[in-house]
């Protein structure tokens, strides 16, 4: 199996530490059990070579042997091809996991990257806001039936919409006790607690 390196930046501010989307790749690597390395690209300078594997400037990027591939939601899909704990393998439980991690980029974090950008900003939209709150009343009504998004397990599915709703001013207004029961549950695995240390002293080793 070829070596996998997952690139983020050097450093960043502390706002986003914690967040920054590699920790989506670290953590299913560690789900997966597959191993890899993690390397540095400058934060605040950033070089060709970045724009090479990443032409918007950002992170992470995945190199798999000699494919180089960017974007976390691509990347978690390539890697739910190689491990059946991520994805499984037949037809249904492989439709209903890519249609949740579609989902999850899609139809939540579409959202709620937009409206938490414009009230860090102040200048909160209303209609946003609406926007928003059905999107996760939608998703209340789906957690409160089922354990699992799909294939009645743990898949990357579950990986990413955790991820998406871990950011707890996205889900400051309402009482949505299964979507709060269901991120608790998902960001208590041992996998989330490693990554989630492991980012935090990546950055704070570049203070």
């Amino acid at each position: 199996m070829a070596d996998l390196v997952l690139t983020t930046y050097d450093w960043v501010p502390d706002m986003p530490r914690g967040f920054v989307r590699d920790l989506r790749i670290r953590w299913a690597l560690e789900e997966a059990g597959l191993p890899y390395r993690v390397e540095s690209t400058p934060f605040r300078a950033k070089t060709a070579a970045h724009f090479g594997h990443q032409p918007f400037g950002q992170v992470p990027w995945l190199m798999d042997g000699e494919i180089s591939i960017f974007e976390s939601g691509a990347i978690l899909l390539h890697l739910a091809r190689k491990s059946e704990t991520l994805m499984p393998r037949d037809p249904a439980g492989e439709a209903e996991t890519l249609q949740w991690t579609i989902a999850a980029l899609n139809s939540i974090e579409m959202v709620s990257v937009p409206w938490w950008f414009l009230e860090v900003t102040g200048a909160p939209n209303p209609q946003m806001t609406e926007w928003l709150q059905s999107r996760l009343d939608h998703m209340e009504g789906v957690l409160t039936s089922r354990e699992w998004l799909a294939a009645e397990r743990f898949t990357v599915a579950d990986l990413l919409m955790a991820d998406v709703l871990r950011v707890e001013r996205v889900r400051a207004f309402g009482r949505r006790p299964a979507t709060e029961a269901y991120v608790a549950r998902i960001t208590e695995r041992p996998a989330f607690k490693k990554v989630h240390a492991d980012q935090m002293a990546h950055f704070a080793a570049a203070d």
